[in-house]
């Protein structure tokens, strides 16, 4: 039996999410013990010319439940708002995602295969059908932005491990 595009995409982007939401806690968790600033790690980048803490975990939701809005639409661009200045507000945001996943019936999904998605940002375009859009933009756009958002805690110092990043997998029943 062939996977079905929900299988494909919403149990990981809800993993995902679910990482990303521990991955807070870890920061906040680490702020509190260190007496680390929450904005000093909320605004933790990488390098200079990469985006913060708190821009790599709204990415992962909009990449999670804003894509499913941009396959709806047909079409898909950037969330140019600014990224939530608190752990409350990131907390917020994906749980925000995550609850707009978990509505997302398998049967509506299949049903948008082979539909139009056009990616655009200002003057660029890319097309997409819905499946090529979500399993080779959108997915790798999440995992990007939460390996990002866990290798800034990493480097900040807090004690955070692969386990930590890949959250809850999916395991065989008993």
């Amino acid at each position: 039996m062939p996977i079905s595009l929900h299988a494909a995409f919403v149990p990981s982007a809800l993993q995902m999410l679910g990482s990303c939401d521990h991955l807070i806690d870890k920061a906040e968790g680490w702020c509190g013990e260190t007496g680390c600033a929450h904005a000093d790690t909320i605004g933790a980048r990488i390098h200079e010319d990469m985006f913060p803490f708190s821009y790599q975990v709204k990415s992962v939701a909009v990449h999670t439940a804003g894509a499913i809005a941009g396959v709806r639409a047909g079409v898909f661009a950037p969330d140019l708002n600014p990224p939530p200045e608190d752990f409350a507000g990131l907390r917020a945001r994906i749980a925000e995602a995550r609850s707009a996943l978990e509505s997302v019936d398998e049967d509506e999904l299949e049903g948008f295969i082979g539909k139009p998605v056009r990616f655009e940002f200002r003057h660029f375009r890319m097309d997409f059908t819905a499946e090529d859009f979500l399993l080779s933009f959108s997915q790798p756009n999440f995992y990007f932005h939460a390996a990002t958002a866990y290798d800034i805690l990493r480097m900040k110092g807090v004690a955070v491990g692969k386990r930590d990043f890949m959250g809850r997998v999916r395991l065989a029943a008993a």
